[in-house]
């Protein structure tokens, strides 16, 4: 478990719990007329060492290769457990993982890792390719513990709606005019 170093007086409620993990890219010829090469994350390695770009290749085939491509730090804050107990709803749970191409365009890059069902939603709006791959059994349980330890609920109170009444407002129903309704008074 690791304390957010920035302030000790808002760790608890910051980051406190990391896990490097290494992120496996797919490269594929694509049978695209656009495009060379199609991306997607094949897997994530837990607990790796950091890796140079552009990465190290594992495995290859014909048309295809995978490369352990990026480590990247998966962080766990109190303030996001609702997000991850609706990813631990999900079968199977999931990570998910932000690609952007590099400067040259030639290849696409990894550069976060979430387990928040809400955080990886909120990336799939723009130009960042996101990409979900199965979340393995060992941070699966690290993320249910994490949830079990910090996670609070918090009631849902509906707020009352202030109501904004206009000089020519007689009833406090938002219309103008006098009590029969017409005018404006």
């Amino acid at each position: 478990m690791t304390d957010d170093p920035v302030d000790p007086g808002t760790a608890p409620l910051r980051r406190i719990e990391t896990l490097p993990l290494g992120i496996v890219v797919e490269r594929r010829a694509s049978t695209s007329p656009w495009a060379d090469w199609s991306w997607r994350v094949a897997a994530v390695i837990p607990g790796a060492g950091p890796v140079e770009p552009p990465g190290r290749l594992l495995r290859s085939g014909e048309g295809w290769t995978h490369t352990h491509a990026a480590t990247l730090e998966l962080e766990l804050f109190r303030t996001d457990t609702e997000g991850y107990r609706l990813n631990l709803s999900q079968e199977p749970p999931r990570l998910w993982v932000v690609l952007r191409p590099d400067a040259a365009g030639d290849a696409m890059i990894p550069v976060v890792v979430t387990a928040s069902a809400h955080e990886g939603e909120g990336y799939q709006v723009g130009m960042d390719v996101v990409e979900t791959v199965p979340m393995p059994p060992d941070i699966t349980a690290l993320v249910r513990d994490f949830v079990d330890q910090h996670h609070v609920d918090v009631p849902f109170e509906k707020r009352e709606r202030k109501r904004h009444f206009d000089k020519d407002d007689r009833r406090g129903d938002g219309r103008r005019g006098g009590p029969q309704g017409g005018g404006t008074g």
